[in-house]
């Protein structure tokens, strides 16, 4: 049997695993990715892309490449709640920042916007990057067994079309392989939840909808109708390419049957939630899927780490999924590149699951609730099943008739659909993430009390374990992010106008620990980054001459408010904490 040795074994294609093949090869490390599949996806699957994923393909360089791709922010505005796209309209919501109350909320946090791209198309564009930063990857390859040693992981593959096992043997591997990861299940990670909580169909269509959705453009729109009361309703569509690729999703009862699969069948299905039988529709693919509650007790055991659906597992409310898995992604590839360099000692890798667990158990738990909150708009709507058409018809003409029970019922439909702001405008748990971790070093200050619901929105703040604001500052002719000033792989010590002592401290640790170690001072015109309309003096919670410790994921690992007298060694103190280095280093 040939084996290939290399320093990190990454198992999965997907968002997951091609992130981080991108973000670890960025930063010089040498890796082998594989997948059992011929190819990257063969269907649109998971599609929002937030803002903080964005960040990530900001900090690879490849931001522009996604968002030509993708398509934009105000083609996802609306959340419509109709009878079909022909028929009533019940309700609708705007969506993911472009509702008016919200959009500064989201242009204040980032310089990055949201973006619908669905994974089909996502997916070549991070295989392209990999492959251009040297990247090798396998397709047709599956895993059949892992396993490690206190040296190394040991992987036996198998070629799917030659039938040709041989062995991996790697420093490290990454499990990236989804929800029946071979790579979870041989190294013994424990995954608690619940699986199989509803059964549901996506069926990718070609149909030419302009017509209904032109003049109230959106990602999705969910079609009810009497006789049924699941949480997406008789069907709701996803836009894939506006307006004219879909994808219909269906819920049904495995116990009652499996669903009518026939091209015959899908096409009746969508044209009754159409609602015009003259729009012509292709059936492009048809797959099942089942709703999971799942979360690891850990995600990472010795020189094995998992990410992605491998590591976590909730229905797609919220749009979180593939999120999820990216910023895993890059939370964990600095950690294994410093670790695998020798600059960083290997319980740095504890700190990935530290602080990713309590994201993933936070992202279940708010795509289950999400789910649940669905259901308060079937119940206003008074569909049901077994009931008949003209029970349901003469449901909605009561919501909409003049009279106390029409205007009661009104009032519990908008309840409902104000709720749906906790799915759809949900900026808090999209990017206000706070690591704790030995990677993180607490300053004595309290966190910040949000003013405001910290799951609606986004609280910004340089608090240690917080992701970096995003502030506009001026470089020359040029506009930059205070994102832009610090990521790529290195630590960055932002400091004001007051803070040249931190330059020769952090070249000084720099040099002793072998470690890049960025500086830039933002402030006035003579600094790197001029903040002309002063938001970083706002929200940069540190006095001039103080600073903000930026890891390479753009988290804060450390701020100090003032430049202390000895800089250096108080510098070498926290580098040495959150890089988990057990030996002692002399100041030169």
């Amino acid at each position: 049997m040939r084996t290939i040795e290399v320093p990190v074994f990454i198992v999965g294609a997907g968002p997951t695993g091609l992130t981080a093949t991108c973000l670890l090869r960025t930063q010089g490390v040498e890796t082998l990715t594989i997948t059992r599949y011929p190819g990257t996806a063969n269907s649109p699957r998971a599609h929002i892309t937030n803002q903080r994923s964005v960040e990530v393909f900001r900090d690879l360089g490849i931001e522009e490449r996604i968002v030509q791709a993708a398509n934009p922010s105000h083609f996802m505005s609306n959340n419509v709640w109709a009878t079909s796209f022909a028929g009533t309209e019940i309700a609708r919501l705007q969506s993911w920042g472009n509702l008016p109350e919200r959009k500064a909320d989201y242009e204040l946090a980032s310089p990055s916007a949201m973006c619908n791209i669905p994974q089909h198309v996502m997916e070549p564009i991070l295989l392209d990057v990999a492959r251009e930063r040297g990247a090798k990857f396998l397709f047709n390859t599956e895993l059949l067994s892992m396993r490690q040693d206190a040296d190394a992981v040991h992987s036996i593959c198998r070629d799917r079309l030659t039938g040709e096992e041989f062995e991996v043997v790697s420093r490290y591997a990454i499990g990236c392989d989804g929800d029946n990861s071979v790579v979870a299940s041989s190294i013994g990670f424990e995954i608690e939840g619940e699986m199989g909580l509803g059964a549901a169909l996506n069926v990718w269509l070609e149909a030419d909808l302009t017509r209904y959705v032109a003049h109230r453009p959106g990602v999705l729109f969910w079609i009810t109708q009497p006789g049924n009361d699941y949480f997406v309703g008789s069907g709701t569509y996803i836009c894939v390419k506006p307006f004219s690729e879909w994808v219909m999703v269906s819920m049904y009862d495995p116990a009652a049957g499996e669903p009518d699969l026939s091209e015959e069948a899908l096409i009746a299905r969508a044209r009754a939630t159409i609602g015009d039988d003259k729009v012509p529709v292709r059936i492009k693919g048809v797959s099942k899927w089942t709703i999971n509650r799942m979360v690891a007790k850990t995600m990472n055991k010795g020189r094995v780490l998992i990410a992605g659906n491998a590591a976590h597992r909730h229905p797609p409310t919220n749009g979180l999924g593939s999120n999820t898995s990216v910023q895993d992604a890059f939370n964990l590839a600095w950690k294994l590149a410093l670790v695998l360099d020798g600059k960083a000692g290997p319980e740095l890798l504890d700190t990935y699951t530290h602080e990713r667990h309590a994201v993933a158990q936070q992202v279940v738990d708010r795509a289950i609730r999400s789910m649940e909150n669905m259901l308060p708009i079937s119940k206003a709507l008074g569909f049901r099943p077994g009931q008949s058409e003209a029970e349901g018809w003469a449901n909605v003409d009561e919501l909409f008739s003049d009279g106390r029970k029409g205007r009661e019922r009104r009032q519990t439909l908008q309840e409902a659909v104000d709720l749906q702001n906790f799915q759809f405008n949900c900026h808090g748990v999209e990017l206000g993430q706070v690591y704790e971790s030995r990677a993180v070093v607490a300053d004595g200050r309290p966190r910040p009390v949000p003013a405001r619901d910290p799951e609606l929105y986004y609280n910004a703040t340089t608090y240690p374990g917080a992701s970096l604001p995003h502030v506009w500052l001026q470089q020359g002719l040029k506009r930059v992010s205070t994102l832009d000033l610090v990521g790529k792989g290195r630590f960055t010590l932002l400091t004001g106008v007051g803070g040249d002592g931190w330059r020769d401290a952090a070249a000084s640790v720099a040099e002793r620990l072998g470690i890049d170690i960025d500086v830039r001072s933002i402030g006035g015109p003579n600094c790197d980054a001029h903040d002309v309309d002063r938001r970083w003096h706002k929200v940069s919670e540190i006095s001039d001459s103080g600073c903000v410790l930026v890891r390479p994921d753009r988290h804060i690992a450390w701020r100090q408010h003032d430049i202390p007298g000895a800089p250096a060694e108080r510098l070498t103190d926290v580098m040495h904490g959150l890089l988990a280095l057990t030996t002692t280093v002399e100041l030169i």
